[in-house]
């Protein structure tokens, strides 16, 4: 079944997979001329933000009816399963969850809707390239729920490191749980505290309680944790650890999808964002969606729609509509057709919503100049792989029969055995080249949910970088470019698992131009912006304008561009959902 060669590796294309069907909500599913809200983009943010679904007891009180419009025939955003080939199923885009608020499992009924997640435990596998004996394998750095077995995992690079690894774990859950109750509310609002009416004054004073509990929590080592934030993540991990290949792995949580090095001021906190999660009661856990993550958007379509919401795909908007007093009143979408609504709730992104959407005129120039300058720079290339076969690590051999082991079930960090490797990648793509050993984070849902390929075949997802948007030298990525960098990946996952490049049956290629084109993802940035500093809390997307607002009345961001940020989390969503419910009751 392998390929054996370039030949007959073949172009994919996206094409319809069997998915959850259209919402029936009025007469037949009919789009109606107007409905109380509209939600634009059926991203997993947008169906969560969808009113009907979140807050069902509140709005069916108000009498509140909601109509989503998706452009792509598959809802989900970059949380899609599609059917690339047949017989394979890929998560084509966003690969793994965690991040999902765990109220929004238990508000929308997600398990009831068909949700199944598959935890993975152990969930980090790194395997060294170093010559292996008859009598010893090449080292690896497999980590688990089980922090014994860690530490004797750690031990094989790093005693003291093994000794030294349950504090760092218990500082970081500690700086997570001082987090957490900041993902689900709007940032305090500085402008009311200046400008506002007193009512106005009092509900800023109640946005301070999470600022106020983080700070409690974090009690007085808050300094330390400051600078867990604000530092290089490398300048962390080396006051703590001395073994490269410990620190280069939980190195990798905090460059993940982000244009920075590990030497890069800031750098902590995306780590931070990659470790908050919670699933089933386990922090810090990860998981594969049974069906791939499109199951987890059908899932949430599917709890929307038994509470009455239209969802339409294949609907493309082309135009926010706003009336002489500067309030947006309903859609324009691209095939003419008006639809109106009391208030539009964008799940695209800022630049998309702000600059494409919203009529410039009643825009201020300058939250339009902001808009325009958020950075967006991405170093994902992301390959979706179908194979015929296990790929089998010289550091973890498979076992008689080609079955799934623990290690196949973990993110596998390749080119991860020191920061200084993740660096001169990152260096590589500033100067507009790929990297010439890119840091490769490649999952195998399959390990653990056999529906995704055929019996004995796998799914391989390769999440990789750094792949800069403009190529130098005046080059684009053209299907040359695109093969010659994804033979270059290839190569490097064969000398950590020889056969692999021979079990290839065909692969999709999506680099940041395809992830902005196909997922309409600003720079091909899966956080519809960098999570810096400079654009998180009251700056996300632009300061004053950080409690989902914007300076159209009516018209609300609320996709991964607001706060708390990117990642298949829904906190933005359920967010601008209570921000509306007020809004729409005052109106």
């Amino acid at each position: 079944m392998a390929a054996g060669g370039r030949g007959l590796i073949r172009a994919l294309h996206s094409s319809p997979c069997p998915t959850w069907k259209r919402a029936q909500s009025g007469a037949n599913g009919r789009l109606k001329p107007e409905y109380d809200a509209v939600v634009i983009g059926a991203g997993h943010n947008g169906l969560v933000a969808d009113p009907v679904s979140s807050q069902a007891a509140y709005l069916q009180r108000l009498g509140v009816n909601t109509a989503v419009f998706e452009r792509r025939h598959v809802i989900g955003g970059a949380a899609v399963t599609e059917e690339i080939i047949p017989g394979f199923k890929f998560s084509r885009a966003s690969y793994l969850l965690s991040l999902l608020r765990p109220q929004i499992c238990t508000d929308l009924e997600l398990k009831k809707h068909g949700l199944k997640l598959h935890l993975r435990d152990p969930y980090s596998f790194t395997p060294m390239l170093e010559e292996g004996t008859l009598n010893r394998l090449p080292r690896s750095l497999l980590l688990g729920t089980d922090m014994a077995a860690n530490q004797k995992e750690i031990s094989q690079f790093s005693r003291k490191d093994a000794q030294a690894f349950p504090r760092y774990e218990e500082f970081m859950k500690r700086l997570v749980l001082a987090i957490d109750p900041l993902l689900d509310a709007a940032p305090v609002d500085t402008t009311a505290f200046q400008h506002g009416s007193l009512l106005q004054r009092l509900r800023a004073l109640s946005t301070l309680k999470p600022l106020l509990k983080a700070g409690r929590t974090l009690g007085a080592q808050l300094p330390q944790y400051y600078e867990v934030l604000t530092a290089p993540i490398s300048k962390v991990l080396d006051q703590r650890f001395e073994s490269e290949p410990l620190k280069a792995t939980l190195a990798t949580d905090a460059v993940i999808g982000a244009m920075t090095s590990p030497h890069t001021p800031g750098s902590g906190y995306v780590l931070l964002h990659h470790v908050m999660g919670s699933l089933e009661g386990t922090q810090g856990a990860w998981s594969y969606v049974q069906g791939g993550m499109g199951a987890l958007s059908d899932a949430i379509a599917s709890s929307a729609a038994t509470r009455g919401a239209s969802i339409f795909t294949e609907k493309t908007v082309a135009k926010v509509q706003v009336n002489s007093e500067g309030r947006a009143q309903g859609v324009t979408l691209q095939d003419g057709e008006e639809v109106r609504s009391r208030v539009v709730l964008s799940c695209a992104s800022p630049q998309v919503t702000f600059l494409e959407l919203t009529p410039q005129e009643w825009l201020p120039g300058a939250f339009v100049k902001r808009i325009s300058q958020l950075d967006t720079q991405s170093p994902v290339t992301k390959i979706n792989v179908a194979v015929d076969r296990l790929p089998n690590f010289q550091a973890a051999p498979n076992a008689p029969g080609d079955q799934p082991q623990g290690h196949h079930q973990c993110s596998i960090h390749l080119n991860c055995e020191d920061t200084l490797l993740l660096h001169q990648a990152f260096e590589d793509a500033k100067g507009g080249l790929p990297s010439q050993k890119p840091m490769i984070e490649l999952c195998i849902p399959s390990s653990l949910d056999p529906t995704l390929a055929p019996p004995g075949c796998h799914v391989v997802s390769l999440f990789t970088q750094y792949t800069p948007y403009t190529l130098a030298g005046g080059k684009v990525w053209n299907e040359q470019e695109k093969n010659t960098y994804a033979d270059k990946v290839f190569d490097c996952i064969e000398a950590y698992a020889p056969g692999f490049k021979r079990s290839v049956l065909a692969r999709d290629i999506l680099t940041p131009p395809d992830l902005e084109r196909i997922f309409r993802l600003p720079g091909g940035n899966i956080f519809h912006g960098a999570m810096s500093l400079d654009q998180l809390y009251f700056a996300r997307p632009v300061p004053q304008h950080s409690d989902y607002r914007c300076p159209v009345q009516g018209l609300y961001l609320c996709g991964s561009g607001a706060h708390p940020g990117g990642g298949v989390m829904g906190a933005a969503g359920r967010n601008a959902a209570h921000v509306v419910f007020r809004d729409l009751k005052n109106m």
